[in-house]
């Protein structure tokens, strides 16, 4: 892999991500729900991380002019949709974890029908944020993008996702082009949809749109390889959950088909595609986007 200086690009994301914390901090502030789950609702909203969906959405509505004040009730739904999946996906009925970033799962912490219920909570609640911007963006642009988040985090998208991943856990017969679908409804759709409704809240072309959209689908593919590698390689105080979780539940891995090196090497040619998708765009936003690219596969060397 070519040096590659991950600094600058992780101080932007930390200081981007330090905003949209502050935001979620208040965005269930006043809201009439019950004590106990909001307590719950707010532990895993809560509980850190890079905030890496609402930055794209901020960052990819800058690059096309609309100031990002205006989009952060939008942005900072799409990590209220992330929470829930999160915490969702670690009840005994699916994965079956234990620890999320670093803390115990909502469901060991609050039990499982109120995780369930926060997990649903959030969900609804992220919609009424992004309903929340009209008045300030207009709303023929607010309309197709809470449409395409709606498919992205549905049963074409996301839950599709996970419902594939139960389907594949435990078998020895899944394809690289099984694993790809599937990854590309999990961990892509709202990955991609991040940088897309960021795009059409700001009025791009249909053009810029779908170079956008293309970029969207090689980092979120480019993102759970390296994610697969980690689970690995990596460690658990750096990562926030359990090393080797995925083996020890069956899962099939980009490394445990291809090994780590090939999966290494995809990983570059999902970010050297996403690059030539950023090709016609300049300044600071389009700038950031290329080097959060490359940082996601730096994480895997």
């Amino acid at each position: 892999m070519a040096e590659f200086d991950a600094t600058p690009v992780k101080a932007a994301l930390v200081e981007a991500g330090q905003e949209v914390e502050a935001f979620l901090g208040q965005a269930l502030k006043g809201r009439h729900i019950p004590c106990e789950l909001l307590t719950a609702m707010e532990y895993s909203l809560m509980a850190g991380g890079k905030r890496l969906r609402p930055v794209l959405c901020l960052t990819t509505s800058a690059l096309f002019g609309l100031d990002q004040h205006d989009v952060m009730p939008f942005a900072s739904a799409l990590e209220f949709i992330h929470t829930y999946s999160l915490i969702h996906d670690d009840l005994p009925a699916m994965d079956d974890d234990d620890l999320r970033r670093g803390k115990p799962s909502n469901h060991k912490k609050f039990g499982e029908a109120r995780a369930i219920l926060a997990g649903d909570g959030l969900l609804t609640e992220a919609f009424t944020l992004m309903a929340s911007v009209a008045g300030t963006i207009p709303a023929e642009r607010i309309a197709p993008a809470i449409g395409e988040v709606a498919v992205a985090a549905g049963a074409a998208g996301m839950v599709g996702g996970q419902d594939l991943d139960m389907a594949y856990t435990g078998r020895d017969n899944v394809s690289l082009e099984d694993l790809r679908y599937m990854h590309s409804l999990k961990t892509g759709a709202l990955i991609t949809v991040s940088c897309v409704s960021g795009a059409l809240l700001a009025g791009a072309s249909p053009e810029e749109v779908e170079r956008i959209r293309a970029y969207g689908k090689a980092i979120g593919a480019a993102f759970q390889i390296v994610d697969d590698i980690l689970d690995e390689i990596g460690d658990e105080a750096t990562l926030g959950k359990p090393v080797g979780s995925d083996q020890e539940q069956g899962k099939v891995t980009y490394p445990s088909l291809l090994g780590l090196d090939t999966s290494r090497e995809l990983a570059s040619k999902e970010v050297d595609t996403a690059l030539e998708q950023l090709a016609p765009f300049s300044g600071p936003h389009a700038d950031f986007l290329r080097g959060l690219a490359q940082y996601i596969i730096h994480r895997a060397w």
